[in-house]
């Protein structure tokens, strides 16, 4: 990439209740070697108000606080509203960058301007060359699942001639193009936290574009810091949100199959698992993630793909 031509990348990441977490990315973030970028960082409402922290460390940073926590879809959508460059990267803030990560990716989306999306190889943050994303299969469109390609593999390399078209980008890292947002649209709100990525990804490939994997670029994940690891808001949001996605992206045979295993086959064997252990506070958690879903309080018609 010839220095005349670095298109204006706007970097951002959410904060909520973590800002040394996120300080330690905007440290790692101003050792990159990708001279044309805006980082923008929306805290969403977190208890106490990082502004002043945030504002003297990073000077360089736009800061955007909202009043009320508008979930990983709306808050990320408030930085975009506010971002002025070509492309946009969703960076967690539980992650760590190399100083080159961003220069493949931008690339990627130069050369091929059908790509809307592209994501990084990652690695978890505290287990050393241990993958977590290097591409991603299909959602399955019965069982609402799909898998990251190396997911806990050692990494030795064995997936770094293999980037190209993928099927889904990682929430974690993604940089999208403007114009596949414009065309797409912004993350639906509803989905709050879980699977609006994964949303995401498949109504910009509806629109025309393509998802790729980036092996040469490379992002650590802490994975889990902001929500902790196995809490009620994850089994909250994941099993509502699993059911959320098949009502907006399947159709006719595929989500009467798809609803049938995850309300009559899945719900029940969990929530019996949940009893037998007397995991009780589990339990509700999870009555009350599908109970979202009912008919008369969350009209069909609200959830279909646009």
């Amino acid at each position: 990439m010839k220095t005349t031509k670095y298109p204006l990348i706007s970097i951002i990441t959410l904060n909520y209740n973590q800002v040394e977490l996120t300080c330690q990315l905007l440290d790692s973030l101003r050792a990159i070697t990708y001279p044309n970028i805006e980082t923008i960082v929306v805290d969403n409402a977190s208890a106490i108000n990082p502004t002043d922290t945030i504002r003297e460390c990073f000077p360089e940073v736009k800061f955007i606080r909202n009043e009320e926590n508008l979930g990983f879809a709306g808050g990320n959508n408030v930085g975009i509203r506010a971002a002025k460059g070509k492309y946009i990267l969703m960076l967690n803030n539980d992650t760590e960058v190399m100083t080159d990560f961003l220069e493949p990716l931008v690339a990627t989306m130069e050369q091929n301007p059908k790509i809307g999306v592209c994501s990084p190889k990652i690695q978890f943050y505290h287990t050393k060359n241990r993958l977590q994303y290097a591409g991603s299969t299909a959602i399955n469109p019965y069982r609402v699942a799909s898998y990251a390609i190396g997911y806990q593999q050692p990494d030795q390399g064995q997936f770094d001639h293999q980037g190209g078209r993928t099927h889904l980008a990682h929430g974690a890292a993604m940089l999208v193009s403007s114009e596949a947002i414009e065309l797409a649209g912004l993350m639906e709100e509803s989905f709050f936290l879980y699977y609006e990525e994964l949303d995401w990804c498949e109504r910009i490939k509806r629109a025309g574009f393509e998802i790729h994997f980036v092996p040469q670029s490379l992002v650590l994940h802490k994975e889990s810091m902001t929500v902790g690891k196995q809490s009620a808001l994850q089994l909250y949001y994941k099993t509502r949100n699993r059911v959320l996605f098949a009502r907006r992206n399947f159709r006719h045979i595929k989500l009467f199959i798809a609803l049938v295993y995850l309300l009559f086959l899945v719900a029940p064997v969990r929530l019996g698992k949940f009893l037998v252990a007397r995991n009780f506070r589990s339990f509700r958690v999870y009555l009350k993630a599908i109970s979202w879903h009912c008919i008369w309080l969350q009209p069909f018609s609200n959830f279909q793909k646009s």
